[in-house]
């Protein structure tokens, strides 16, 4: 009698697990279902493009990841996790530190620092620098179209603080608190943001999910001396003071909210030869929904290959085509660095090569 109340209570839990799992694989289809019939209908439909700020937290992270088609929510298995889901971080057996730096477009510059820390029974922690700086320019004005003399420049930055744990040995959760600044000549903004991730190891061999909320928050308005100006109240009346100081007040904009579900899966595991599938369905409050699909192949832990397409089913999209390639490489004992680097197409926009170095202690 006892086998069969344990048998039976190992069918129920076996059949929650499946229709657990049904339910997340309907959820991922059901969105990208709905924003492929949203792009779609593009011509009946107006792009929130352009309408947000601090959009270099749009950037991807890791050359890795993006070697793989920006296809990494439900992956989240190195410190660019920090990033594509801070869930993630939490199922990570060693410390490990991720260095990324790209020459980005338009003769700008994109550098990451991230690492991540166990704390044993109290979960991981993490932290995360961005930037994306530029070099000085020239002021030019109407009246001074060959410049002024002056000089001026814009950079973006962002720090993060990140806590992960582990619910269960198939389910682990993770938050992000993040502030962030932009600067043009003599104007700043200041926001806050938070991300919040999930990963779950389904009841399916090799199957993992993932689901992330990047970017919600407050606010952004630059302001600063740029916005003073002389202002005349009353220009139709004379012997008034026409020259007093005002401030120009500027629009405040959002962060670039964006929603992301996963799936991944593990088609070999061996010593010799492990390789990955994985598909990522994105909903951004700056754009249209997409779809991005990557994979992996790591021949005996040493060298790896990577493939992706990013914004799938976007129209009028400048990202196409992903290639990756990894090198793995032990140093001093338990010491292992990771060398990753990273081919993405933007069209009429050129190629980007991205480079990063991580270090796994």
């Amino acid at each position: 009698m006892m086998k069969a109340f344990v048998g039976n209570s190992r069918n129920a839990l076996w059949k929650m697990r499946l229709k657990t799992a049904c339910w997340l694989l309907v959820a991922v289809l059901g969105w990208a279902a709905s924003g492929f019939s949203q792009v779609q209908n593009f011509r009946e439909n107006v792009s929130k493009r352009g309408t947000t700020a601090a959009t270099f937290l749009e950037i991807g992270v890791g050359a890795r990841a993006l070697g793989m088609g920006s296809a990494f929510t439900a992956m989240a298995d190195d410190p660019s996790a920090l990033y594509w889901n801070p869930a993630g971080i939490a199922k990570l057996t060693r410390n490990g530190v991720i260095l990324n730096h790209t020459e980005w477009i338009a003769q700008t510059r994109f550098d990451y620092l991230g690492g991540v820390f166990h704390t044993g029974r109290y979960g991981t922690i993490g932290f995360s620098l961005t930037s994306l700086t530029m070099d000085d320019m020239e002021v030019t004005t109407i009246d001074e179209p060959d410049g002024t003399g002056q000089l001026f420049n814009a950079s973006d930055f962002a720090a993060s603080l990140t806590y992960a744990m582990r619910l269960t040995d198939r389910f682990s959760i993770g938050l992000t608190g993040r502030v962030i600044r932009q600067i043009i000549w003599q104007m700043d903004a200041v926001g806050f943001g938070v991300d919040i991730g999930v990963h779950y190891q389904t009841p399916f061999s090799g199957l993992t999910f993932g689901a992330t909320m990047r970017n919600f928050g407050t606010k952004m308005r630059l302001q600063g001396k740029n916005t003073l100006v002389l202002h005349d109240p009353d220009p139709s009346t004379t012997g008034n003071n026409g020259r007093i100081p005002a401030n120009q007040q500027t629009e405040s904009w959002p962060l670039p909210l964006t929603f992301r579900v996963g799936l991944a899966y593990q088609l070999l595991n061996s010593s010799t030869h492990r390789a990955r599938l994985s598909l990522d369905a994105e909903h951004p409050n700056d754009n249209y929904e997409s779809l991005h699909l990557g994979g992996e192949y790591v021949f005996r832990n040493v060298v790896a290959v990577r493939a992706g397409y990013r914004s799938m089913f976007l129209d009028q999209s400048e990202e196409s085509i992903t290639l990756g390639a990894g090198l793995f490489y032990p140093l001093l004992g338990n010491v292992m660095v990771h060398l990753d680097f990273a081919y993405i197409d933007f069209g009429l926009l050129d190629s980007v090569y991205k480079y990063s170095l991580g270090i796994d202690f």
